[in-house]
């Protein structure tokens, strides 16, 4: 008989928020808001923000009398800030499971296969201690869902964040069946991770409002109504593991790199400057994946909800004659087909860079043609420009202006705290 998987989900607790309170405290206890780039919706709330009814993803001009009044905290997105604490974040669930039990599910979430633990250890003991490592090791409050398998304890951690009885900790695998029921019957059924609002409409024209419902359901019978994926779905909350870790995530098929301005845009300088930066951060991206690009699109837009002027939208690709990775030749490449897209007398709100047609770095051999030198020197030039970037930041060297201060066509972030793990940012004892 086969041994039963047993699957745990760690989620940081509001996690932007959680972040920015960490290297100030006097944010505790009072309503928080992050907001998106260019300071446009809320992407992250506190507890108490929650508790006002501010929505995920609403405008921030919609509850601007609600900040007032109630003094909310605003703060931009400070995004070096969260990737770094996230790396901290995985790397100490690392150190309790082998390479091969971890998935690194998002910036704040990772799953742990936790099945060759539970001869050994008692699982909510063991989970309570990652939470307190946690906590202690780098400030950020911990939510642990323990279940048979992933959908079940990504249920497990919502009940873990919901419940106070079980103090950040929710093992489904050790439930009593009947305490389980019992709490599904009071979930709604969009709760279920691969659910969602849209299909709990249809579940519920079925008379499948809960999770236990749901739990309670013919696979078969929901795969010829639904999908596969609604039939897998049901099988993990019997307590069927059908959803193995993903190690590896799949290469890109396109990567794009674009922002909304902080004003608009008019001229053609600005704009290059602009893209300039974007390509910079696509091609970033391209060789952490080992890839090479053969097309490029640029694309460029003026504020399609601005009733009084014109709306202008244009795009523009082109192939590339050898595929690369290097950023010089793609920026190169890329104001070459700005130029084309641009028209005077327009107010820009938008730009933006997309390299596609992705192939593998290591499986492509160049043309008895290529210039091999040229290649080889662009890759000795890229190699030198992340070694500096690395060890220096991306702001010591980069091609263009685009990193100095006050540009045009930079993204609001007016309350964006420091990065406090840069040379610039560092915390300052005062005696």
């Amino acid at each position: 008989m086969s041994r039963q998987e047993i699957y745990a989900l760690v989620d940081v607790n509001n996690c932007y928020v959680s972040c920015e309170r960490l290297f100030n405290p006097g944010l505790d206890h009072r309503p928080v808001v992050v907001l998106s780039n260019n300071d446009g919706c809320v992407v992250a709330r506190s507890q108490e923000a929650k508790d006002l009814g501010i929505k995920m993803g609403v405008p921030l001009f919609q509850i601007q009398d609600l900040i007032e009044q109630h003094k909310v905290e605003v703060l931009s997105s400070n995004y070096p800030l969260y990737a770094e604490m996230s790396r901290r974040f995985h790397t100490i669930l690392g150190q309790y499971v082998a390479p091969d039990e971890q998935e690194i599910y998002s910036i704040d979430e990772s799953f742990l296969k936790l099945t060759a633990y539970t001869q050994s250890f008692d699982l909510t003991v063991y989970a309570q201690e990652i939470r307190a490592r946690i906590k202690q090791w780098i400030g950020l409050p911990v939510c642990i869902g323990i279940g048979r398998s992933k959908t079940e304890a990504k249920l497990a951690n919502y009940m873990a964040k919901k419940a106070k009885r079980f103090n950040g900790v929710c093992n489904l695998a050790e439930m009593h069946s009947q305490h389980r029921d019992y709490f599904w019957s009071l979930i709604d059924v969009a709760e279920v991770w691969g659910v969602g609002r849209q299909h709990s409409k249809k579940l519920k024209q079925y008379g499948i409002h809960t999770v236990l419902d749901l739990a309670q359901c013919s696979p078969h019978r929901l795969a010829k109504a639904f999908s596969v994926l609604m039939q897998r779905t049901v099988m993990e909350l019997q307590g069927q593991a059908c959803i193995e870790l993903e190690h590896a995530p799949e290469s890109k098929k396109q990567i794009m790199a674009s922002r909304s301005f902080g004003e608009k845009i008019t001229e053609l300088d600005d704009l290059k400057e602009a893209l300039t930066k974007y390509v910079q951060d696509a091609v970033k991206r391209l060789r952490a994946e080992h890839s090479l690009c053969v097309t490029v699109i640029v694309f460029v837009q003026s504020n399609p909800f601005d009733k009084h002027l014109p709306y202008y939208s244009k795009s523009l690709s082109l192939d590339l004659e050898e595929p690369t990775d290097s950023v010089t030749v793609l920026i190169r490449i890329s104001l070459k087909i700005l130029e084309r897209t641009y028209k005077p007398g327009v107010m820009y709100k938008k730009c933006g860079v997309m390299l596609t047609d992705l192939i593998a770095k290591q499986h492509y051999v160049p043309t008895l043609f290529a210039d091999h030198e040229k290649i080889q020197s662009n890759e000795n030039l890229m190699q030198a420009y992340e070694q500096i970037q690395q060890k220096y930041g991306k702001r010591k060297i980069a091609v263009g202006v685009c990193y100095l201060p006050d540009r045009k066509w930079s993204a609001r972030q007016a309350s964006l705290s420091r990065d406090y793990f840069s040379w610039d940012g560092l915390l300052r004892i005062k005696k």
